[in-house]
């Protein structure tokens, strides 16, 4: 019987999860950055930020995949460890 888990007992698609979040933080700071000039009457930020605050989808993409990479080792783990009929 093959074992998913590592040594810290943290499953395949935690890395994935940890990865998508910062990413996700990395946009939405991102966003709120590019906000800012509309409230406070300054001009825009660059282009370079518009495009950093798209990390905030691409994180959440990145997440999710690794949400379903989890679900599906532990699936995994619970056929195997059910008693066959």
């Amino acid at each position: 019987m093959r074992s998913e888990t590592h040594a810290d007992g943290a499953l395949p698609g935690d890395g994935l999860i940890r990865v998508g979040a910062v990413l996700f933080i990395i946009g939405a700071i991102a966003t709120l950055v590019t906000v800012a000039p509309l409230f406070l009457g300054t001009d825009p930020f660059p282009t370079f930020v518009y495009l950093v605050a798209m990390l905030m989808g691409v994180g959440f993409l990145v997440a999710g995949a690794g949400v379903l990479r989890s679900i599906a080792a532990q699936r995994r783990q619970a056929r195997e460890a059910a008693p066959s009929a």
